[in-house]
């Protein structure tokens, strides 16, 4: 078992899942710097990421892998994996061609706690694509 210093200071990557066996990603686009979405990532989905280059996640609610971008196209091609100090987190840089939002914006991120309010929110982006058009079953 690695020591604090180790995970914290030291150049092994050991990744720290959760008790589910998950560890939380965020996804960054690589040139704008926007955060896109926060998901979660099992072994086996870290190991298909590193291995393709193209982000792939584990969805809780499906409980199975998803590469994203499967059904919309809007894939999330990994430039850089960044890990927290714990080594509890992980910061994804991807490359994306269009919006990363399964309701059609391109970040996830796009209300804001209006300012002065504990309970409303406001739209702060506008949508990117058409998701009925996208996810056409």
């Amino acid at each position: 078992m690695a020591t604090k210093q180790e995970i914290e200071e030291g150049l092994e990557f050991i990744p720290k899942f959760d008790d589910d066996g998950l560890i939380h990603v965020i996804a960054q686009d690589a040139e704008s710097g926007q955060v896109l979405m926060a998901a979660y990532m099992n072994r086996q989905a870290l190991e298909l990421t590193i291995q393709s280059g193209y982000a792939v996640y584990f969805s809780r609610s499906r409980q199975k892998l998803w590469k994203k971008g499967e059904q919309s196209g809007h894939a999330q091609k990994v430039r850089q994996i960044l890990v927290d100090c714990d080594q509890d987190w992980l910061l994804l840089k991807v490359a994306v061609d269009a919006g990363q939002c399964h309701v059609g914006y391109q970040s996830c991120f796009y209300r804001v706690l209006k300012k002065g309010s504990d309970k409303e929110l406001k739209f702060i982006a506008e949508k990117v694509y058409n998701p009925q058009e996208t996810y056409k079953k």
